[in-house]
């Protein structure tokens, strides 16, 4: 990937005052529940700057990014999966795609989103429409070995990203989650907070919790009811990592009285493996009937231009 600079000073010397982008895994009430908090204010900059985003669709694709990244630790082991929103609105949905190394990638399907009218608030539901939200896990290796992705799919329902994706998980997955995220603009609407916060309730066999406690029924409600008040009361994330707002004092402060223990920090980064290497070999085996067809009819050297990141690669037609 050909990495897009921050060409602003000004927001570059805000990015450099805050706390590193990085995604807080965790485990709380006994392991009744896992969750993440993610900062991610560099990591949305970087999606705008690489894509050349407006307000709106950086509002769009950086919630997304924010949800897959998230969405990392629930993979299993060396895993690899593609988060998808597909409507019939004027913002068409998007593709993003994160790895179990910390890079996420993606690309709107529809940029810039057409607009009739300037904004009024920052609910994207307007823009969205009937459609499906769906989730691919591709296993590592799982060409060559034979194993088939898994996919589940589930119906739009609320037209919000966070919302549609916690469905998904009630619907497809079986599991009761929670995402929120939240991206804050200044005066001039440059992103200068951005963040994105995930709980899930664990599986309970026969009441009893991962770490072996035993819990009645009631008892397994009555704490799950006290989580979503207390998930339901973070601030705008946003807001707080634009103020100099750290992680730990959301995750040891907001979900104190449920005990949360850290099992992980994890740098997450906009990243992309393409290359003009990458794009140069696959090329190389095309047809030669192809070949010989893109040296007559194609500009030299031949544009590529990556959809996931929007690295643009210049190969010289003598190099094919």
């Amino acid at each position: 990937m050909i990495y897009a600079p921050i060409e602003d000073t000004a927001l570059q010397q805000h990015l450099d005052k805050l706390e590193k982008d990085e995604l807080h895994i965790f485990t709380a009430g006994g392991g009744l529940f896992r969750g993440g908090l993610f900062h991610g204010t560099r990591f949305v900059n970087q999606i705008r700057a690489q894509h050349r985003l407006g307000i709106l669709e950086t509002l769009v694709l950086g919630q997304a990014g924010l949800c897959a990244a998230l969405m990392i630790q629930t993979m299993k082991g060396r895993e690899t999966l593609q988060l998808r929103y597909e409507t019939d609105g004027s913002a068409t949905g998007f593709s993003v795609e994160a790895d179990s190394r910390g890079s996420v990638r993606g690309y709107l399907l529809q940029n810039p989103i057409p607009i009739t009218a300037p904004l009024e608030s920052w609910d994207l539901e307007p823009f969205f429409g009937n459609g499906t939200i769906s989730v691919t896990r591709f296993p590592e290796a799982y060409q060559a070995e034979g194993r088939e992705p898994q996919r589940g799919i589930a119906e739009i329902k609320y037209r919000n990203i966070a919302k549609d994706l916690a469905w998904y998980f009630r619907q497809s997955e079986q599991l009761y989650t929670a995402f929120n995220t939240s991206i804050r603009f200044d005066s001039i609407g440059r992103v200068v907070g951005a963040g994105g916060f995930f709980i899930q309730r664990m599986p309970v066999t026969g009441g009893t919790i991962r770490n072996g406690q035993s819990k009645t029924e009631a008892e397994i409600e009555e704490t799950v009811s006290r989580m979503e008040r207390a998930f339901s009361a973070s601030p705008p994330l946003g807001d707080w990592f634009a103020e100099g707002g750290n992680c730990e004092d959301i995750i040891f402060g907001l979900l104190r009285e449920f005990n949360p223990q850290a099992v992980a920090a994890r740098n997450i980064t906009f990243d992309c493996p393409c290359s003009k290497e990458h794009y140069l070999e696959a090329l190389r085996k095309l047809p030669e009937s192809e070949r010989e067809n893109l040296k007559k009819t194609a500009d030299d050297p031949l544009e590529i231009v990556c959809r996931n990141c929007s690295s643009v690669y210049h190969i010289p037609l003598a190099e094919i």
